[in-house]
């Protein structure tokens, strides 16, 4: 039971609950590959790089709740189930040096398995895997303080995540950049970039005031909720925008369009984000909404991707 209690804690303290990010990034990538490749994909490759992304998500969790812990951040916000950080360190149930040695660790594991298929596969997974591991490490203590946190999490924890699983198993040491990737994989990897700097944003608004006394100074702090919550509106228009524009161009299939789905809930998100921008108890369940919009429309974009292969 008490090693039950520990999983569960530490479950809570790497927020498990969000790891399904990763997994379908990692999805759309493998499905893409699937479908440019000459081959079957090799099972043990698509598995690292699940392991790798995993870790890494795992990694930047633990540095932002350690970061959080020493700048006292923490104890300043109130814990919602999409913000507000574990309270793990804050209650006492972890320690900081273990949280802290965790998320080296599990940083040091990304790391290995991108060296690994920089070698393998191609150079370039090396260049995205020193993007992410600069975006994993200087997130807290740099990015979220100079207003560039969303992007940069979008674009390490989105679109990066389908470029670099796409290279890594799909690629090989002497292809030219020029042939490395397709312009309809380059293009589709933007909605998931934008979706998780969508996330991070709207996240971002209950701890807002408790962020501003900590240091940090992100889009919320900027331009204030009401601002914010128009970004966010303009980021889902841009997102769901491209996903309907690809098909009608020729570059993607009208298979594409299941990750559509979402867009309703993602409407009612916004108008909600709009509205109730300063209250939190109303915004809530577009908190909610908007994690169901990033992973639903992640998770559709790998599907729509994959029924192409039959």
């Amino acid at each position: 039971m008490e090693n039950k209690g520990k999983l569960q804690i530490w479950l809570a303290q790497t927020r498990a609950n969000f790891l399904l990010l990763a997994v379908f990034l990692v999805a759309i990538g493998l499905t893409f590959a699937a479908k440019y490749g000459d081959g079957g994909l090799n099972i043990w490759h698509a598995i690292l790089v699940m392991i790798g992304t995993i870790s890494a998500h795992i990694s930047v969790n633990l540095f932002n709740e350690y970061s959080d812990y020493k700048t006292r951040i923490d104890f300043n916000t109130d814990q919602t189930p999409f913000s507000g950080g574990s309270k793990m360190l804050v209650t006492g149930k972890t320690k900081p040096r273990s949280v802290l040695i965790a998320s080296i660790a599990t940083l040091a594991l990304s790391a290995g398995i991108g060296i690994y298929f920089s070698l393998v596969a191609h150079w370039s997974i090396a260049v995205i895997s020193v993007v992410g591991a600069l975006t994993i490490v200087y997130y807290t203590p740099l990015l979220a303080k100079v207003m560039m946190g969303e992007f940069f999490a979008g674009l390490a924890l989105g679109t990066l995540v389908v470029l670099g699983t796409f290279i890594a198993m799909s690629g090989s040491p002497g292809l030219a950049l020029s042939a490395l990737l397709p312009l309809e994989v380059i293009l589709i990897s933007i909605p998931p970039g934008i979706l998780t700097s969508l996330l991070l944003l709207l996240n971002e608004f209950p701890d807002a005031e408790a962020d501003k006394a900590g240091g940090r100074y992100h889009l919320v702090i900027k331009f204030g909720k009401k601002k914010a919550a128009w970004i966010y509106a303009a980021g889902i228009a841009a997102t769901f925008g491209l996903i309907l524009i690809l098909p009608l161009v020729g570059i993607s299939s009208p298979w594409i369009y299941l990750a559509l789905l979402p867009l309703p809930l993602a409407i009612k998100a916004s108008m909600t984000a709009i509205r109730q921008g300063n209250n939190m108890a109303k915004l809530m369940p577009a908190m909610g909404m908007n994690v169901m919009v990033v992973l639903g429309t992640d998770l559709l974009i790998a599907v729509g991707v994959f029924i192409q292969l039959f």
